[in-house]
């Protein structure tokens, strides 16, 4: 079993927990495609920030199956005020 571990704000976790953000963006460079090209991944796991091990409680983590990704080009404030190609990880329960 492999899992895929990405570290998010704290405003896209609450929007993640609250079920109103789907997709994850990660910039498309090499090392995004090879990580998620992993035949061998089978859930995702989101944590809020980077916590500490002691922090790893349920309120700072939310597991997702892997669902897949999307290749997109889109304008958000994260990544500059120019259209950037980005790897949209499927965010379904």
């Amino acid at each position: 079993m492999t899992v895929l571990i990405l570290h998010v704000k704290r405003k896209y976790f609450d929007e993640i927990k609250a079920g109103t953000k789907k997709e994850e963006y990660r910039l498309a460079k090499p090392y995004w495609l090879t990580r998620l090209s992993s035949r061998y991944l089978n859930s995702i796991v989101i944590l809020k920030g980077y916590p500490s091990f002691h922090m790893l409680r349920s309120n700072n983590r939310i597991d997702f199956p892997w669902n897949g990704y999307e290749e997109k080009t889109i304008t958000h404030p994260e990544f500059g005020k120019y259209p950037v190609d980005v790897y949209a990880i499927k965010l379904e329960a």
